[in-house]
């Protein structure tokens, strides 16, 4: 039972750590990357669609992202998208394909993005508290019900403690890295 609850546990706090990665793959570094744009919403036959479905993104140059529409009918709405996206990126359009060229960020620039990404580490370490209080409150319903005695009930606290643990160091290794990526010049 409270291996059933851990692995349940395990799983929940792995998504949270993907969750984490994706949220930060999209704030800007000084280099180019598709993930910049690949979820960027497009309106396409009226549907919002994300980008990565309408065009292939490529980095031709460090500071430079290349989109190619599959359907070149839909170049202005992809335009459109990140112009009134939050990106802060003006797209140049030569009627094939949009090239998004990434301006240097200024030091203060950098420094906001860090609190946005501390901010978001934040959160997934509150999203990993709560999957532990719940799996947690499961253990003790566990205990009160007599499904389990009172050692298991501590081993799986023990357990529950040393898995969120890890998950937290790998969230604060994964923001890390996305600071020092953020950082650079």
């Amino acid at each position: 039972m409270i291996s059933d609850i851990l692995k349940e546990t395990r799983e929940r706090m792995n998504h949270s750590v993907q969750s984490l990665r994706e949220d930060l793959a999209v704030i800007r570094t000084g280099r180019a990357s598709p993930a910049l744009v690949e979820k960027l919403s497009v309106e396409y036959y009226g549907q919002p669609t994300p980008l990565i479905q309408l065009a292939s993104i490529s980095v031709p140059e460090p500071r430079q992202l290349l989109i190619k529409p599959f359907d070149p009918g839909s170049l202005k709405n992809i335009e459109r998208a990140i112009l009134t996206s939050d990106l802060g990126l003006t797209p140049n359009n030569d009627g094939k394909l949009i090239r998004l060229i990434l301006p240097q960020l200024t030091e203060e620039r950098r420094k906001n993005l860090v609190k946005v990404v501390h901010a978001r580490v934040e959160e997934a370490h509150v999203a990993v508290r709560n999957i532990r209080r719940d799996a947690m409150k499961d253990i003790r319903e566990f205990k009160e019900e007599k499904l389990i005695g009172e050692d298991d009930e501590k081993r799986g606290e023990e357990e529950m403690q040393k898995l969120t643990d890890e998950i937290i160091r790998q969230l604060d290794t994964i923001g890390a890295a996305k600071e020092k990526d953020v950082m650079e010049v």
